[in-house]
């Protein structure tokens, strides 16, 4: 008999999560303004808003925070994870910072203008509004088979070189880098092949243009090559993770998703006088360059996050849970972006709440009633997230609708998942009697998923 698949981790200490009843759910949804982020955590049974800092860190890491080094200049905790920064991703310069918004806030400061464009794989919404901020445009260019939910694809992430460069050729000067999301979180965590990496670099050097990479799931990634893409099965996640940045300029990391730290993030760059211009911006808005955002402690966390989280046996557990979910929707028969993803289920809200039009927001519908139904939280990843066109103000209503489940690293066991498929089956079972969406009563002027305010419709 085949031994069946285990986690590559056993449990030391638990957090109890309270069940509520509908009732009690319908307040606090209601009071909530019908926002998921506005809930407190003790309102949630399993809470699948996001997979950003919410992991749990190993006794390796656990231990690695005892020894921090809290000198606010030239700690030996900065100079630990700038060798591990240079010995796993290439870099010779890095930069600090809280996390990955921050990250962005420094760079995109040093280097985006009024009036550039940003060309990418479908930038995740503080990526865009850190380039709308500055009145800059993001432009997607992602393969158009990431717009198809139902369709399997390996590499959904892709950037779309035909769409690249016509983007280069257009607006020549006003590109002041290429990004690329690895992996791809609009599209649904999708990854991105090492052969089109290597194309976008050979597009970035015939128009002269740096090649930026957002890293924050690029271990996840790099699994998905391994597995994904052939030729690469039999070598490591960290020789494949090496080839994948052999092809940016530079990078920002949210820290707080592949490294499985609860705090952090990093600029890393090839140009010293990159770091020169951008360490100006790290020590305005985050401290002095050797710890940015970051105590010491945090930084060793980080940088035996990033050596564990590396791992095939660690990837592979954590991958594998997320398609564990996949597959019981499958059983249900309930939409999502397929193949799964390396962090998250994105169920396609378009087609489970069919009689709730878009401009009722469909996803941020069903966050809504999964949350009622069982009190699991996801996330809106649709047009409430896609904001207001800057110059018409109109509405943008992108072509995926979705529901993010993203699910935390080494926190929820598969018995979690099975709750969160049956629910979503209650939800899919009762569609054709969801009839009201809901309707915006207050937003901000930018990024307003957070704090929007919305009633029913």
């Amino acid at each position: 008999m085949e031994i069946p698949f285990s986690e590559s981790y056993k449990a030391k200490m638990v957090e109890p999560i309270r069940r509520s009843t509908r009732e009690e759910r319908e307040a606090w949804i209601k009071e909530a303004k019908y926002n998921l982020f506005n809930l407190r955590s003790e309102q949630v049974f399993i809470d699948l808003l996001t997979d950003s800092g919410t992991g749990a860190m190993s006794d390796r890491q656990w231990s690695a925070m005892m020894l921090g080094d809290e000198s606010y200049a030239g700690a030996s905790s900065y100079f630990k994870l700038k060798e591990t920064i240079y010995s796993l991703l290439g870099f010779e310069h890095f930069l600090p910072t809280h996390q990955g918004r921050a990250a962005e806030n420094v760079l995109f400061s040093t280097l985006v203008k009024e009036g550039n464009v940003v060309p990418g794989n479908s930038h995740f919404d503080t990526t865009k509004g850190h380039i709308e901020f500055r009145k800059a445009t993001a432009l997607d260019c992602t393969i158009d088979e990431a717009f198809d939910t139902q369709h399997e694809h390996p590499f959904k992430g892709n950037v779309d070189p035909i769409k690249l460069e016509n983007a280069l050729k257009q607006y020549s000067d006003r590109i002041p880098f290429i990004i690329i999301t690895i992996t791809n979180n609009t599209a649904g965590g999708q990854p991105v092949s090492l052969q089109n990496l290597r194309e976008v670099r050979q597009l970035a050097n015939k128009y002269g243009k740096m090649v930026v990479f957002d890293s924050a799931r690029f271990a996840e990634n790099a699994y998905f090559i391994k597995m994904r893409e052939k030729g690469y099965a039999d070598k490591s996640i960290k020789a494949i993770v090496k080839e994948m940045f052999a092809n940016a300029d530079a990078m920002t990391m949210s820290a707080k998703k592949d490294a499985i730290v609860n705090m952090g993030g990093f600029i890393a760059m090839r140009s010293k006088e990159l770091f020169q211009q951008a360490s100006v911006y790290n020590i305005m808005f985050e401290g002095f360059v050797t710890y940015g955002g970051m105590s010491g402690r945090d930084m060793n966390a980080l940088a035996a996050g990033l050596d564990e989280g590396t791992e095939f046996d660690y990837l592979d557990t954590r991958i594998k849970q997320v398609a564990y979910l996949g597959n019981r929707l499958d059983e249900f028969g309930i939409p999502y972006q397929k193949p799964s993803g390396g962090h998250a289920i994105f169920v396609d809200a378009t087609k489970v709440l069919h009689r709730i039009p878009r401009e009722e927001f469909t996803a941020q519908t069903l966050g809504v009633e999964l949350y009622l139904e069982a009190g699991i939280r996801g996330v809106e990843i649709g047009a409430m997230m896609a904001d207001r066109d800057p110059i018409t103000r109109e509405n943008r209503y992108p072509k995926l609708e979705m529901v993010r489940l993203a699910i935390p690293r080494r926190v929820y066991s598969n018995n979690h998942m099975d709750v969160v498929a049956v629910a979503l089956k209650n939800v899919w079972d009762r569609r054709d009697t969801i009839t009201r969406g809901l309707k915006i009563t207050y937003e901000a002027p930018i990024m307003r998923h957070f704090t929007v305010e919305m009633e029913r419709a």
